[in-house]
């Protein structure tokens, strides 16, 4: 592990009490489903969604924990291939965000459902350029659409979810095309789950895999690595 992570490890130890990872702006019980979405696909296939929502780390904790989801990957989006590395993206100057791209089975999983994962677990929809102690615009939150389609159901479920008032702010998620993701480093795949011990996934990340199987008990799935 680079000395800079041992570094933000050890100062998000001290920050903690300041700045809780669980949002507390989150609602107490699931949001209402998409309205607008796809229907489930006749056959098994394999379609691809990108996520951003603050760290990759229980970004990807979440989603490979769903039922449905064939792959996950943590990696960067929003910048350039030459700039997509966690010490470059660090540095807040490449246009990246820390991003999850989700494999996942249409016949089984919707892209609706997906978001509704999104919104209501994995990670604050309404926080900007930030998720808990991670501040800045690599931790912002984004959804990379890949097709019109995705573009149409996450635009008409962040115009739902505002107009119902399901969070007590404005959702800040940007929806913008996916133009790139690029492979984050070895170490940072599976990280949750190979680091189950460390402060910041105790913190973190471990309680948004407890509150997806609460809330999404009949999507939850055992993760155990590939």
């Amino acid at each position: 592990m680079p000395t800079r992570l041992l570094s933000s490890i050890a100062a998000f130890i001290v920050v903690i009490p300041v700045f809780a990872c669980s949002a507390s702006s989150q609602p107490r019980a699931p949001i209402p489903a998409a309205k607008m979405d796809a229907t489930l696909a006749p056959k098994p296939g394999k379609q691809t969604a990108v996520f951003a929502g603050g760290c990759f780390w229980g970004t990807q904790s979440v989603f490979e924990r769903v039922r449905g989801v064939l792959e996950t990957t943590a990696g960067y989006a929003g910048g350039s291939a030459k700039s997509a590395t966690y010490d470059r993206v660090s540095t807040e100057t490449t246009g990246h965000a820390e991003s999850v791209e989700v494999i996942y089975d249409p016949s089984q999983l919707t892209y609706g459902q997906l978001l509704r994962i999104f919104f209501s677990v994995a990670h604050d929809p309404t926080q900007l350029n930030r998720q808990g102690p991670d501040v800045g615009t690599s931790y912002r939150s984004a959804i990379f659409y890949v097709s019109n389609e995705q573009k149409q159901i996450a635009a008409a479920y962040i115009a739902q979810l505002d107009a119902a008032k399901v969070f007590p702010q404005p959702i800040v998620t940007q929806l913008t095309p996916l133009k790139g993701f690029y492979r984050a480093e070895d170490y940072h795949q599976d990280y949750a789950l190979n680091h189950p011990d460390n402060p910041y996934i105790k913190v973190c990340d471990l309680p948004k895999i407890k509150l997806l199987k609460e809330e999404f008990p009949q999507l939850f799935v055992d993760y155990k690595g590939k």
